[in-house]
């Protein structure tokens, strides 16, 4: 069922390593190795490489969300999040065309949450905290899924950096439906699935959590990261390194 559902996902994504790597090239120590996920070729998406100070985003114009968000933490970076002043200050982001991305007013009254793909509890400076309200990093996320269940992800998330001995790997985004409904004038597409990758070289190790996009949904399991490959199209680890399960 689930592959059934996530077919969009194999079917409209384009390869474009070569334009990934050249535009992340000012962030490309976000990455795991320094490698750009490898998409499976098909129909464009219209996709574009955002750097942030803090993370990076390969961004589509037509589901105008993430298509992943990649973020590199540690010890130090969360301590110092954790006296950072959130700023809940949303915007349209002027570096994406706007045929290509979300307005704040396609989630006005449309009962989803602005939800955040890099989480802004994450961010360590002002500048980053800023940064991460920008809708390139966001997509409609059910509102008790956005505050409880995903929240709890994210919270389990920070919890095993500050006790890896070093840099954390983490890696975030939605995944549609093969028609997915969309929010607003601009038809932002609503995730069927949202998932959260974390690798920690250290360990070799590395774990999925996968959430539906539902007021109901509650964490289960985590999968690994060759079903993740299975279910999205994506190689997040295209560079052999080891990946074995938390």
């Amino acid at each position: 069922m689930i592959k059934k559902l996530l077919l969009v996902t194999l079917s409209l994504l384009v390869s474009n390593a070569a334009y990934a790597v050249q535009e992340f090239s000012e962030c490309r120590h976000f990455f795991i190795n320094g490698t750009i996920p490898v998409i499976q070729p098909s129909v464009h998406l219209r996709l574009r490489a955002l750097c942030f100070s803090s993370f990076a985003i390969m961004h589509s114009g037509r589901s105008r969300t993430p298509l992943y968000v990649v973020e590199r933490l540690n010890k130090t970076i969360l301590t110092d999040a954790k006296d950072n002043k959130r700023t809940n200050r949303f915007f349209a982001d002027a570096r994406l065309p706007r045929s290509e991305r979300a307005e704040l007013d396609d989630f006005k009254g449309s009962g989803y949450d602005r939800g955040h793909m890099a989480p802004a509890a994450d961010m360590a400076t002002p500048e980053a905290m800023a940064q991460s309200f920008s809708l390139a990093n966001m997509v409609p996320q059910s509102p008790e899924n956005n505050r409880t269940a995903w929240a709890n992800i994210e919270k389990a998330t920070r919890k095993y950096v500050m006790r890896a001995s070093g840099d954390v790997y983490v890696i975030t985004g939605p995944v549609f439906d093969a028609r997915p409904e969309s929010i607003g004038r601009n038809q932002v597409w609503i995730p069927k699935y949202l998932f959260k990758m974390v690798y920690d070289p250290a360990t070799q190790k590395s774990w999925v959590h996968w959430l539906e996009n539902t007021d109901q949904a509650k964490p289960g399991k985590p999968i690994s990261h060759e079903q993740l490959l299975e279910r999205t199209g994506i190689n997040f680890m295209p560079v052999a390194v080891g990946h074995g399960r938390y």
